[in-house]
């Protein structure tokens, strides 16, 4: 009678031209998946964010990342529905310094949300923020409780990722592998170069320490040699210089690591080097005002080119939305301008000086390009500490589960992942990308994979019980 019934209202329904009937079956499925098995919507989740494409200029307003975003908004409503009549949360999880970070990152955003410039625009950043964490940091930290499901994490990724590499270089080579025409091939599921190189570096570390995994098959690990090898051939094809030098800044970390040097030593050195750089900023900048080499499909020229502040128009816009950016801090120290403002408030505090022939007063090409001093001009000096502070936190977490782990596997995990969220940590000294689902996806999963294996793996002979699951 009901399967009679839907038939008719389907007839119905495209006889009025309604034609979006088709997906209810699809929609019902759906909707069982999220009551009965939410793991499976969140590796449905992870597969599809590569292929995803994103749907600007709706009649609503907006834009929209599809499948991904709608299935991870419906993760973020069951959840937070979950959260308030079971709060079943692990204590542990919750009271790892991690995850205080992220609590204390998202408090501070909604309090700059309340005082910003354009709160609707800092309400919205907030909630986009929240359908990305939520899911794949708080959500994913019940799936990767069993490492395994951490592995097929980075599998279930990377595959889908390959039909975009492909994709990607097929329509490269029309264009003879050119460095200009490169910038733009990977779209439609990639907005540009930038994005889709930082992607392509996050997977590396992971693909080629899979190689190196003894507990899995060998048909496994020649795959992930063969899958690591695909994805330097499309990072060097990217032209992204930021994502190639992202890559030797993981390769570096390793040898630290392997070299046992205290992490504290290291957040030292860097201390040292940003010091030094800021007390002798001018005969730097002047240093590097005197390298003309532009972008170039030669690699040498390619590699040349990233410290020439004085012609590439690339890295002199960089340096454009950076000066913009402090200028906005030094007006609001404290709260900033609001999460997610950045590119509708940045355009007075451009000068004529320093703008380029790719500037715009819009930001439609792009935020501040960085991670880091972007939410200093949007949430203020503590915005960008307590995000500063996410990264760390995690970075130091994963050296330490490597260092403490009794079991190979559980080691090798740690390594590989926090090796891979590096590449994500340098690349965003320079392009911001945590606003799209491509690389949250990966950036909150790794960051979850990590605490996952601190609170349930570390110093541990037996594998943690797998009995909790997101459905539960």
């Amino acid at each position: 009678m009901i399967t009679f019934l839907f038939l008719l209202l389907s007839i119905y329904l495209v006889i009025k031209e309604f034609y979006w009937v088709a997906l209810l079956p699809a929609g019902i499925i759906i909707a069982l998946l999220y009551l009965y098995s939410m793991d499976t919507i969140l590796w449905l989740i992870v597969f599809s964010t590569p292929l995803a494409i994103n749907i600007q200029n709706l009649d609503i307003g907006v834009g929209i990342s599809l499948p991904t975003e709608p299935l991870l908004i419906g993760v973020l409503i069951i959840s937070l529905l979950k959260l308030l009549f079971f709060n079943d949360l692990d204590r542990r999880f919750m009271k790892h310094p991690v995850t205080i970070a992220i609590i204390l990152n998202l408090s501070w955003l909604l309090v700059t949300s309340v005082t910003s410039q354009l709160p609707l625009v800092s309400i919205k950043f907030l909630i986009s923020r929240l359908w990305f964490v939520v899911p794949m940091y708080f959500v994913g930290s019940i799936l990767y409780k069993k490492s395994e499901n951490a592995k097929l994490f980075s599998w279930l990724y990377v595959s889908s990722l390959l039909i975009v590499v492909f994709n990607t270089i097929y329509n490269h080579s029309l264009y003879a592998f050119n460095e200009e025409q490169g910038h733009w091939v990977m779209t439609p599921f990639y907005n540009d170069h930038t994005a889709y190189g930082a992607v392509l570096a996050m997977f590396i570390p992971v693909m080629f320490g899979f190689g190196f995994d003894k507990s899995s098959r060998r048909s496994f690990r020649i795959i992930a040699f063969i899958v690591f090898s695909i994805l330097m051939v499309a990072l060097y094809l990217s032209y992204c210089r930021a994502a190639w030098l992202s890559v030797v800044f993981a390769l570096f970390a390793y040898i630290l690591i392997l070299l046992r040097i205290r992490f504290r030593w290291i957040l030292a050195s860097i201390a040292l080097v940003l010091s030094i750089f800021f007390v002798l900023k001018f005969e730097i900048l002047d240093s590097l005002e005197k390298n003309k080499q532009d972008s170039s499909s030669n690699f040498i020229e390619h590699i040349q080119s990233i410290a020439n502040i004085s012609s590439d128009p690339s890295n002199l816009e960089r340096v454009n939305r950076w000066q913009s950016a402090l200028r906005m801090f030094s007006e609001r120290p404290v709260f900033g301008w609001g999460p997610g403002t950045y590119k509708f408030e940045y355009a007075p505090f451009q000068r004529s000086i320093e703008k380029t022939i790719i500037s715009t007063n819009s930001g439609e090409k792009g935020n501040a390009h960085s991670e880091y001093i972007g939410p200093l001009a949007e949430s203020g000096l503590l915005g960008m500490l307590t995000f500063l502070a996410i990264v760390v936190l995690i970075i130091w977490t994963g050296i330490r589960v490597y260092r403490n782990a009794v079991r190979k596997d559980v080691k090798l995990l740690s390594l590989v992942t926090v090796l891979s969220f590096v590449t994500y940590a340098v690349h965003s000294l320079m392009n911001n990308f945590l606003d799209t689902d491509k690389a949250s996806v990966p950036f909150w999963s790794f960051a979850a994979i990590i605490v996952v294996l601190d609170v349930y793996h570390s110093g541990s002979g037996k594998p943690v019980s797998d009995d909790d699951s997101p459905e539960e």
